[in-house]
């Protein structure tokens, strides 16, 4: 096995054989910095310390992630920082401070690499008047470095595989809104990433469009091996495709763990209503750092924190004799979570 911090070349095959819309086209070596985590894996995203600046605003503000692989989902408020840490990743932007690899390469000085190497899929539209599909995603495919023949023969594949190719001889510029996501989605995938940076991918479509976008983002790292970034401010569409979560306020960075795992740290939710006095457990409650929020017919929702459980809402109303009507434990949602980060910080 590579020891951490050991240098090590990466065939990079940027299309492989066993997926539906590849073909193989190139194959190149880069000597990488490999480091790994704590389970062996080289790391996909490594960034210590990182700070963006424009003018006395921090964009960024001495953030830190390591990314192993799979799918992660960035979240935070409009001007978090989400679209900031992308281009930052991809070479774009130069911090003032800090270091950072993707795939292994120096985001500082070894950005074309890793472009070659990354899809990315922007928030705005990036299409060129014109041009009909085929011709856009092939010029995508050729910037990337693939020769004319393999991107336009991928270029038919990749339409196919995001559901444009009955549409594929169209002009962009007459394609739907929903039509134009799946362009963006296509011309990030063509030259066969390794990982790929999704920029809010559902903007401004329908729900059937929506639900058919978070299948496709599913499936490109569960069922094609592709890591995926997923920057939004919508909470259940990384809840949907993501196992990973990273929560960015104001430049910072708040939290990063498992979905799962930081559902389970938030604490236990509980939905309770009682016959007492009232105000008198909300206090109790809110003295033990518990948020309360009232509800219709008396219903409350009370969030348990610092490992408190059911026998502390059953100890407060014996204490203050107040009679517990209906106590039900609710799974908590990422939103729930994501609320109670934002406010802590």
């Amino acid at each position: 096995m590579q020891s951490a911090g050991a240098p090590c070349v990466w065939g990079t095959r940027a299309a492989t054989q066993g997926r539906p819309y590849e073909s193989n086209y190139c194959y190149y070596s880069i000597v990488v910095e490999l480091r790994l985590d704590i389970g062996c894996r080289a790391l996909i995203v490594d960034l210590e310390s990182i700070t963006i600046e424009f003018g006395s605003q921090k964009a960024l503000d001495g953030v830190s992630m390591q990314f192993a692989g799979g799918s992660m989902g960035l979240l935070g408020p409009n001007g978090a920082g989400k679209s900031t840490l992308l281009k930052t990743l991809l070479g774009f932007l130069t911090p003032k401070t800090g270091r950072g690899k993707v795939l292994g390469l120096d985001i500082r000085s070894q950005q074309l690499a890793i472009r070659q190497r990354v899809g990315y899929m922007p928030e705005n539209d990036c299409h060129i008047p014109g041009m009909n599909a085929v011709s856009f995603v092939a010029y995508a495919g050729q910037l990337a470095g693939m020769k004319p023949k393999d991107s336009l023969q991928r270029a038919h594949e990749i339409l196919h595989y995001v559901g444009l190719g009955e549409a594929r001889y169209r002009n962009v510029e007459t394609y739907s809104g929903g039509m134009k996501q799946r362009i963006k989605l296509a011309q990030a995938l063509v030259h066969g990433p390794e990982l790929i940076f999704l920029d809010e991918p559902t903007n401004g479509l329908d729900p059937k469009g929506r639900i058919e976008m978070l299948e496709l983002i599913r499936d490109i790292w569960n069922g094609k091996g592709i890591h995926v970034i997923l920057s939004t401010h919508l909470l259940p569409d990384v809840e949907w495709v993501c196992r990973d979560a990273l929560v960015l306020h104001q430049g910072r960075r708040l939290a990063a763990q498992k979905i799962d795992d930081l559902k389970q740290s938030s604490g236990a939710t509980f939905e309770c209503r009682i016959k007492g006095d009232g105000d008198s457990f909300r206090e109790q409650l809110r003295l033990l750092g518990c948020p309360v929020q009232d509800g219709e017919d008396g219903v409350m929702r009370v969030l348990l924190v610092n490992g408190l459980g059911s026998d502390s809402l059953l100890r407060i109303a014996r204490d203050h004799g107040i009679q517990i009507r209906h106590l039900v434990p609710l799974k908590q949602s990422l939103e729930d979570v994501f609320l109670q980060v934002i406010g802590e910080s």
